[in-house]
């Protein structure tokens, strides 16, 4: 190619996006990334690419074995082409739900998996971030994190009817992958379980709580996650501590240190044992 004839196309290239940010029109999509997030303003409803996705390995997620190889399984039939189910993954805050989700994501990015983010703020647009996508070869994650909704979350119907719910089939090249706090997704009070009531010896949930439970319920795979006891909190330490070369847990000042770390956090969990590492090497480096 000449290369003024190359010149002027990048160019070209170039005028066309700036035309479209100044009329609000999105640019077209650059799909030669692996991650993106999904963005709605006033430039208009597109896929932004990350140029510097997380990159965790699944070898560097422990004490969660069983959450771990149903992630993988049900990751690897949506690879393969295979029935699939979107996942919910909900628990206590800081045991590895969203990490896990991304190094499935980096476990399989090779393969053509794809991962976008949708903040909750945007899930009113699932409709038409899945139609977007439904032409593509690759396979897709919508990854929505720390997901929860209030009682007039206007994102709530939409996720509801992505997930079935709409008349529109699912489509198969993308599942939605999600972290929560919370089991059903929204804030239950006591008054919903005021409700419950006897029917032929059985109890049955009032209608406030099938509601509730009602999204949920919708993904096909739920895993749970707990607080680590302590000696799964150490081995979380002992491993960060070996991979960055700051020590190890078996010198009783460090043992020490990496407890009186957790107590100051109220938490035991693999994100204040990763942190602790961090710390340990910064100080000590």
């Amino acid at each position: 190619m000449n290369p003024s004839d190359d010149f002027f196309q990048r160019a070209n290239r170039l005028l066309e996006r700036w035309e479209n940010l100044l009329q609000g029109r999105p640019t077209p999509t650059d799909w030669t990334h692996d991650a993106y997030r999904w963005r709605n303003d006033r430039h208009g409803m597109r896929l932004a690419p990350v140029k510097n996705p997380h990159r965790v390995a699944l070898d560097d997620l422990l004490c969660m074995d069983q959450q771990k190889a149903e992630v993988v399984r049900n990751t690897e039939q949506f690879v393969r082409g295979k029935p699939a189910n979107n996942a919910l993954l909900w628990g206590a805050r800081g045991t590895g739900k969203s990490t896990l989700i991304k190094a499935a994501f980096n476990a399989y990015v090779n393969r053509g998996l794809r991962l976008i983010e949708v903040e909750k703020e945007h899930l009113v647009d699932l409709p038409e971030i899945v139609e977007a996508l439904g032409d593509r070869q690759e396979r897709f994650l919508l990854f929505c994190d720390d997901l929860s909704f209030g009682a007039d979350d206007a994102g709530y119907k939409s996720l509801k009817a992505v997930l079935e719910g709409s008349i529109a089939a699912p489509a198969d090249n993308v599942l939605i992958y999600a972290s929560s706090n919370r089991r059903h997704l929204l804030p239950e009070s006591k008054a919903d379980n005021q409700d419950v009531h006897v029917i032929d010896g059985e109890i049955h949930a009032g209608e406030a709580i099938e509601e509730k439970i009602s999204l949920s319920e919708r993904f096909g795979l739920w895993l749970s996650f707990y607080a680590f006891n302590q000696d799964q909190y150490l081995t979380i330490v002992e491993h960060w501590l070996q991979k960055l070369e700051a020590g190890s847990c078996t010198d009783e000042e460090t043992r020490l240190a990496a407890l009186q770390w957790a107590r100051q956090r109220g938490s035991r969990s693999g994100r204040v044992a990763r942190q602790f590492a961090i710390d340990r090497v910064g100080r000590h480096a």
